[in-house]
């Protein structure tokens, strides 16, 4: 299981009712379930993912976050996690709006555009860059928002979003975001993740 998924699953507490957004082939989902025993359930796009989640024994529905989120109850889970799939929305405001809504915590995880590693790529080749996080070509990325570590900081500000704990992922190390460090971790991190609470 990549490191992200480990983090994410820290976070979690036993026996919580968690909501998996993009849940893909439901490989973090298992795990929760088998060693959390959490109640899982997974909100996924495509078809193919569903049916092999599904055949794992797992609670999936086919749906988009930006339409569908919006038939689950207010609060009607503990924690809703949106692992690396923020930047593909085109409402990303209302997505977080729609998490923070139906959970009482979400766990967010976006790739930085502000890694070293890319601006520096933009900066010599003049091309968008393709890295470990970031693996497309910009004719067919389903990245339509490019956000930073900084810019995710910024916007919880703005918008009285509480960031219970900010992580910053580079090569396998975690380590704590703060305001003090912020645009070093924003310069030196492949991967922020955020735990948000309203």
């Amino acid at each position: 299981m990549k490191k992200e998924f480990q983090i994410i699953s820290e976070l979690i507490e036993e026996n919580k009712r968690v909501l998996d957004v993009g849940c893909g082939d439901g490989i973090l989902m298992k795990h929760l379930k088998d060693n959390k025993n959490v109640d899982t359930r997974g909100l996924e796009i495509s078809k193919e993912n569903v049916q092999i989640c599904i055949s794992k024994g797992l609670s999936v529905i086919e749906g988009n976050a930006e339409k569908d989120l919006q038939q689950f109850p207010n609060l009607s889970f503990d924690y809703v996690i949106l692992s690396q799939t923020l930047q593909a929305f085109y409402n990303p405001e209302k997505v977080i709006e729609d998490l923070l809504r139906v959970a009482n915590k979400a766990i967010v995880t976006i790739p930085n555009f502000g890694y070293w590693k890319v601006r520096l790529h933009l900066f010599f080749k003049g091309t968008m860059p393709i890295t470990k996080h970031l693996p497309n070509e910009w004719y067919n990325t389903p990245n339509l928002h490019m956000c930073t570590i900084k810019d995710f900081v910024n916007f919880c500000k703005k918008k009285n979003i509480n960031l219970f704990k900010s992580l910053a992922l580079h090569e396998e190390k975690v380590s704590n975001i703060s305001l003090k460090n912020l645009n070093f971790k924003n310069l030196l991190s492949e991967l922020g993740i955020f735990l948000i609470e309203k």
